[in-house]
């Protein structure tokens, strides 16, 4: 029986998210492919950390290194991590040992039923890390945009961290950047909450900050 794990991670690190849906949804794609869960692993901390700041991501990578583990079941690509460079050094990681990755909003495995790389599949993450990483750089550039029309028109007193925030527009606006995009696709503050897993406060959070800096 194949052996896998399960990671799934979400960002915020308060009670308005959770993995319980990306988890859930894996298990039930592990018992219809027969699969043998051995180990589920579940993390609420920043896809931008490095490895060593993401203690379970670590601790599955160690568990890995073990031997045993056949498949990594993740909800989607930005579980493993949104730094690019480093995301692709842990799929590399993987593949050298013989670890399938199945992201799942894709229906996508990065190795063959041999073991071998997935051309394809490998060729198709490097394409989705590039497009993400060209909307963070285009999400910046926007926001860089925003802030200095912000500035002109009312000064710089109007913007920044103000007493008893919890992060400025821009931490807001890049920790969010999956809301940005799907905001930009004219979903529904529902549709967004439901796909991202995050709250419809949150959801609202973001419109209002993109509105404010002229994102949209």
């Amino acid at each position: 029986m194949t052996k896998a794990v399960i990671y799934s991670r979400v960002s915020s690190e308060g009670n308005r998210q959770d993995t319980e849906r990306q988890t859930n949804e894996l298990i039930d794609y592990a018992k219809k492919m027969g699969y043998e869960l051995v180990g589920v692993y579940e993390e609420k901390v920043s896809g931008f950390k490095k490895n060593e700041d993401r203690p379970v991501f670590s601790k599955m990578l160690e568990d890995i290194e073990k031997g045993g583990t056949e498949k990594l079941l993740i909800w989607e690509l930005s579980r493993i991590g949104r730094n690019v460079i480093q995301s692709l050094q842990n799929i590399q990681l993987l593949t050298e040992k013989k670890v399938s990755i199945y992201i799942k909003n894709f229906n996508l495995e990065t190795l063959n039923d041999d073991k071998t790389p997935n051309s394809l599949s490998m060729f198709m993450v490097q394409i989705l890390f590039s497009v993400a990483n060209m909307e963070s750089q285009l999400t910046l550039s926007r926001l860089q945009s925003g802030y200095r029309s912000l500035v002109a028109s009312k000064g710089t007193k109007s913007i920044g961290r103000k007493t008893g925030s919890i992060e400025t527009e821009e931490e807001t606006i890049q920790k969010h950047s999956d809301i940005v995009k799907l905001l930009k696709k004219k979903l529904t503050i529902r549709q967004i909450s439901g796909l991202t897993n995050k709250s419809t406060n949150t959801v609202l959070k973001v419109k209002t900050t993109m509105d404010k800096l002229h994102m949209l």
